[in-house]
Formats: structure tokens, C-alpha cells, sequence
């Protein structure tokens, strides 16, 4: 594993390996696989995420009853209404409500890198695919790019709201989707690492606060930002917009902030919106 993403960049630079195939490469040591096992895996991983998507069933509600439907609703109004969001825009919110949705109504999903932000890489993916025309092949490539900057963040931060609050989840998912999404546009490593840089910024700070415990509210409208994020932080690398700040500085400061966060937004239900009057109610009444 690496520990940094300028570590992976430098590589790339000086040997002309692309950023996915170091990433696979590394994974390949770590794991005892073969390229190909690695690839496969990899591409399992994909396919799981299209299914997630694929099988949403905008009738079927949460056990609680706060989540469903939602993306059908969204479907709706981009059919139907007069929505100001194009349609590769609207196509990555439904997709992240439909994946986000799936998990609180327990279908399967994939953790990326975990269950509360499932929707943000898929969305991003997914959407892209169908907008470039891309091979599943392709996608499996920027998804070594996502788990490479994933990594890292692991390394010298966390992926778990209950340590580092929601910027380690939906932050780190909005990082890890904006980076292979910058891969697909024809980005190079740097340029993948300067997406992740921007993306994850702009949710620094963000707490974990689930309304009575559950990965429901606000979790599954937050995938929807997430992805945004990651598609706003990869047009304006493209662009040639560059984070003043390096990936890996962004991801210790996130790391400090989350030492600095107050338990009760750390995914302990007991701050932020789960302690609004409203949500202490939905709380009581479950």
C-alpha cells in the first residue's frame, strides 16, 4: 500500500505506468494474485455496482419507513418538469439516490469505500459510461484510480464517520469518484490527485449525524452532493483549475480535523440534525 498519492504520481512520471495499473500492480503484491485475478476482482466490483442500480425498486421502502422512492420521484420531475440540470447532471443524482436508497432498504451494494456513501461512485460511473460510451473494461481501469486514492486516504486518514465524522465518507467517496473520473476524461495521475484534492476541500468538516442511528437520513441525500462534488472537481481539473493544496495535505487535514471533531457529529446519532427537534421525534417514534 502506498502512502501517499504524490508516491503513485511520481511512478507514473518516471516509468510511464499508468496511476490504475501501479495501483493493480500494488494490489497484485499485497494480495498474491495475478494481474488477471486482480482485474477480474476489480471488474466483480463494477458489475456489483451496475446491479445496485440496476435492480432499484422505487416501491420498496426502508424498515423505517424514512427512505424509498425518492429516486423515482427525481425520474419523475427530470421526465415530466422543467428541470434546470442537463440530463448527464440529473442522471448522476438519480443514480446516487437509486444506490443510496438500495442500501437503507438493504439490497446489495457495494462499500466505496463504504456502505453510507455506496451511491457516490456508482452515480459518477455509471452516468460517465453512458455519456462516453465507455467499456466495462475502461471502467474497472478508473476504478484502480478510485481505490488508489481510497488507499491512501485509509493510510493517513480514515474512511469511518465514526472516527473522522461524514468528511471521511462522503468526502472520501466524492475524492475517489472525482479522481476516476478524471482518468475517463483522459486526466493523467496528477490530474486524478488534483480532483481528489478539490472534491475532498470542499467537504472538510462534514459530520456524521444519522437521525435515530440509521444510514438513512441525511446519508442517502448527502451520496447526491458527494457526486456532484466529484463531477464539478473533475471538470475544473479539466479545465486546467488547479487545488492550491496537494492531495495528500488535504488528507492529513482532514485527519487532524476529525481528532478535532466533537463525538456527538462522529456517527453517534446524538448531534447535528439527529438532535434537531425533528429528529429526536423520527428518533422516539422508530
Amino acid at each position: 500500500m502506498f502512502d501517499s498519492i504524490e508516491d503513485i504520481c511520481k511512478i507514473e512520471e518516471e516509468s510511464h505506468i499508468p496511476f490504475w495499473k501501479i495501483v493493480q500492480e500494488d494490489d497484485c503484491k499485497e494480495r498474491a494474485v495475478s494481474l488477471e485475478e486482480s482485474f477480474q476482482a476489480m471488474k466483480a466490483m463494477y458489475t456489483a455496482m451496475k446491479e445496485s442500480a440496476l435492480n432499484y425498486d422505487s416501491h420498496i421502502r426502508s424498515n423505517s419507513g424514512l427512505v424509498g422512492g425518492e429516486a423515482g420521484l427525481l425520474r419523475k420531475y427530470l421526465d415530466e418538469g422543467q428541470p434546470l440540470v442537463g440530463e448527464f447532471t440529473g442522471r448522476v443524482m438519480e443514480l446516487a439516490l437509486r444506490v443510496a436508497e438500495g442500501n437503507a432498504c438493504m439490497k446489495r451494494i457495494v462499500a466505496a469505500p463504504t456502505a453510507g456513501s455506496c451511491g457516490v461512485v456508482p452515480a459518477v460511473f455509471i452516468a460517465a459510461q453512458e455519456k462516453l460510451g465507455l467499456s466495462d473494461e475502461k471502467m474497472t481501469e478508473a476504478l484502480f484510480v478510485t481505490a488508489g486514492v481510497g488507499a491512501v486516504i485509509a493510510k493517513r486518514a480514515s474512511l469511518a464517520g465514526a472516527e473522522s465524522g461524514c468528511q471521511a465518507e462522503i468526502g472520501s467517496a466524492s475524492a475517489m469518484a472525482a479522481a476516476g473520473l478524471v482518468y475517463l476524461k483522459g486526466g493523467t495521475g496528477r490530474q486524478s490527485a488534483n480532483a481528489a484534492s478539490l472534491a475532498l476541500k470542499n467537504l472538510l468538516g462534514l459530520a456524521c449525524d444519522p437521525v435515530a442511528g440509521l444510514v438513512e437520513v441525511p446519508c442517502v441525500k448527502r451520496n447526491v452532493c458527494g457526486a456532484m462534488n466529484a463531477v464539478t472537481s473533475a471538470e475544473l481539473t479539466m479545465a486546467g483549475i488547479e487545488s492550491r493544496i496537494p492531495a495528500d495535505e488535504v488528507f492529513d487535514a482532514m485527519s487532524a480535523i476529525g481528532k478535532n471533531m466533537n463525538p456527538n457529529i462522529k456517527e453517534t446519532g446524538t448531534g447535528g440534525v439527529a438532535a434537531t427537534p425533528t429528529g429526536l421525534k423520527i428518533a422516539n417514534s422508530i
